[in-house]
């Protein structure tokens, strides 16, 4: 498929290679949405995926989709970001639209995974993102009513900074919890490492093609009136590269004993080597905590 249009044809090299490089980050960020739904398919569980994460996720990328949706569409948006940095066209370009409204349905689809699959007693949506939740949505409404009644035309664009404030603040406390868990369980099983490898390459080329659109328009405001996606690049990169070290180096056995027994999923590490014989390409007999695991019982926890 031909990507669409997204301004102006490029003059030179440099704008070239950000439409390149923006398609290549929209198609690295997209495709690491479907690793964690096909896992969670294949194993018709969300064990060991925090529940905070999936409900702060569909509620920042909603935010992502308005921002971006706007500042691309809106002629009023575009006019008044031009009023205040002395008429320099916005950063949001086709690619940004794409991601975000797509990123939007694929996460809505993990989250509905979580109503069907099955996961833990304990397995819930944490006071504090109930919280937050809450209070982002809320200062939302009051803003879109305090517009709606003053007919101001011009404060709209701070009610979609606000709702980029709220992404970039999602963007950092949804991955703490699953950071946690992963600690806390001493395992990265049910968190897809490709959704985090994916993600990084997506975080290090958005970042690219921000900073090279502002250097090719001499205008590196561009940067702070766009700052959701400078900050959500990097804090993906931060975040992915913690994510890599538990999984690559602190948490290395990845046995997954919440998986069915008809699902026997490797990857280049053998994240089931001690489910299979090697000779007989056959299930071994059931461990004890396997066969507690099977008839609903917890497995046990490491003293830590």
């Amino acid at each position: 498929m031909i990507p669409p249009q997204i301004d102006n044809p490029s003059l030179g090299i440099g704008s070239a290679l950000s439409h390149l490089i923006g398609w290549a980050y929209f198609l690295a960020w997209s495709a690491s949405f479907y690793p964690q739904a096909i896992l969670n398919y294949h194993r018709k569980s969300v064990q060991g995926l925090s529940m905070d994460f999936i409900h702060l996720n569909v509620l920042g990328f909603l935010c992502y989709s308005i921002f971006n949706l706007a500042f691309f569409f809106s002629s009023e948006i575009q006019d008044e970001y031009r009023r205040r940095n002395d008429g320099q066209e916005n950063l949001v370009r086709a690619n940004d639209v794409f991601f975000a409204v797509h990123a939007l349905i694929l996460s809505s689809i993990t989250f509905f995974q979580t109503l069907i699959y099955k996961r833990d007693a304990g397995q819930k949506t944490s006071g504090f993102a109930k919280g937050f939740i809450i209070t982002a949505l809320a200062f939302t409404l009051a803003l879109v009513s305090r517009n709606l009644w003053n007919h101001s035309a011009h404060d709209w664009i701070d009610v979609l900074y606000f709702v980029s404030y709220i992404k970039l603040s999602i963007s950092f406390i949804k991955y703490c919890p699953q950071v946690y868990l992963n600690f806390k369980a001493k395992s990265t099983v049910g968190w897809s490492i490709h959704n985090i490898l994916l993600d990084f390459t997506g975080g290090v080329l958005s970042i690219a093609q921000l900073i090279l659109d502002s250097a090719l328009s001499g205008d590196w405001s561009g940067i702070s009136g766009d700052p959701v996606k400078f900050g959500l690049g990097f804090l993906s990169i931060f975040f992915d590269l913690v994510f890599m070290t538990q999984h690559y180096v602190l948490y290395r056995d990845r046995t997954d004993f919440y998986a069915p027994l008809s699902m026997a999923e490797s990857d280049t590490n053998s994240e089931r080597q001690g489910l299979l014989t090697p000779s007989q390409n056959q299930y071994q007999s059931l461990s004890p905590n396997r066969l507690d695991l099977e008839q609903g019982q917890q497995p046990p926890t490491s003293s830590g």
